[in-house]
């Protein structure tokens, strides 16, 4: 139980959470095989997240659509109490525990009969396995999933001392999995705007790093699209703040669907009135189609007054990109030059002479220029 819970401890994402879980109470149980399911709700099915140990054919560690209508297994659904039965697969009794059927619920202090479950019995046969130990995950109160340990057929039958062990490890699953979902939740409020729900400037700079860590070591085209959204504070002046984030929250619907017509784009709110797209891999000329795409889009906003957008790649004629603050400067420009001019479509750096283009020689411009003649850029 100890391992379990240190296993649990050290798991990062969901799925790790409910492998480690499968895994060390298999272990602790001296189980062949072991499975951990959620309750869908909405769906009214349970589904299987992890298969671990022997698995069946047609068994996969992580099953995409695995799963089991709620009526055939209805003590998912009844008071969630986490107490944990047997069944085996000949139907017979437990020994020295009496008929298979007639597990213990520890609810209230009152045993009950559960009834025979057929689905679950005749699985247990099709697969090979003799016996199976179940206990009712409970989470925040309420059932959440069932943990599942079986044996394969000739071992020993699991007992009712089994079964109570089962519902202490259902209960440390439990926990892992709270514990799981909170730092999940608290990693994607770290990286997440809260207004629009698209990504944070945080965000940017780290998968920003990662990507030009892979343009140095695998020449992959990293591109960076700027966007500075127009007339936000007209309509935050003259229809107030509230109508001012619904122009904040449209225009972000419009650059995550945008973006997604670029595989693994990244969109994200860089803060106030400025988002930004960022790329790994797709060319320079496909980056630079979507965000005139991107223009057209927020120019038939009925709020606001269009965006102004500035591209800079590494596919295109800019100069080496040694880090991530240049390919920033040389977006800022762009789209400062689109914004001056107010160009309705997107510009993009590098492509009006390469190192001559006044976007770039704007961008590289020594720090001491004055605020009259470009923007004061992110550092």
């Amino acid at each position: 139980m100890v391992a379990l819970a240190q296993a649990l401890a050290a798991a990062h994402t969901p799925g790790d959470s409910v492998r480690a879980a499968a895994e060390g109470t298999r272990v602790a149980l001296g189980g062949s095989f072991a499975a951990i399911s959620t309750w869908e709700r909405e769906r009214g099915r349970l589904k299987v997240l992890v298969n671990v140990g022997e698995l069946a054919e047609g068994e996969v560690e992580f099953p995409e659509g695995e799963s089991y209508p709620v009526h055939e297994f209805p003590e998912i659904a009844g008071d969630g109490q986490p107490s944990a039965w047997v069944e085996t697969a000949d139907g017979g009794p437990e020994p020295d525990e009496g008929p298979c059927n007639r597990p213990y619920n520890r609810s209230f202090g009152q045993p009950y009969d559960r009834p025979y479950n057929h689905q679950r019995v005749a699985a247990l046969r099709r697969r090979g396995r003799g016996c199976c130990v179940v206990a009712p995950i409970v989470l925040h109160g309420r059932a959440w999933g069932e943990l599942y340990v079986a044996r394969a057929a000739g071992e020993p039958v699991f007992t009712r001392a089994d079964a109570e062990f089962a519902t202490v490890l259902a209960a440390v699953t439990a926990a892992g999995i709270a514990q799981t979902e909170r730092l999940a939740e608290a990693r994607r409020l770290a990286f997440t705007d809260a207004l629009t729900g698209l990504a944070n400037r945080r965000a940017v700079d780290m998968r920003l790093d990662e990507a030009l860590e892979r343009h140095r070591r695998d020449g992959a085209v990293v591109s960076l699209v700027v966007c500075d959204l127009n007339g936000l504070k007209r309509v935050n002046d003259s229809c107030g703040h509230a109508v001012g984030d619904r122009l904040l929250e449209r225009f972000g619907s419009v650059l995550s669907l945008c973006g997604a017509i670029l595989p693994g784009a990244l969109a994200a709110r860089l803060g106030g009135d400025e988002f930004c797209l960022l790329t790994v891999g797709p060319s320079a000329d496909e980056v630079a189609k979507v965000a005139a795409e991107l223009c057209a889009r927020a120019n038939e906003l009925e709020l606001g007054e269009g965006v102004a957008v500035g591209v800079a790649s590494t596919g295109d004629p800019i100069g080496p990109v040694r880090s991530a603050r240049r390919l920033f400067r040389l977006a800022d420009a762009a789209q400062y030059r689109a914004k001056g001019a107010g160009s309705r479509g997107p510009v993009v750096a590098g492509r009006d002479g390469g190192a001559d283009d006044p976007v770039v020689r704007l961008a590289d411009a020594p720090e001491r220029a004055s605020s009259t003649e470009r923007r004061r850029f992110r550092r």
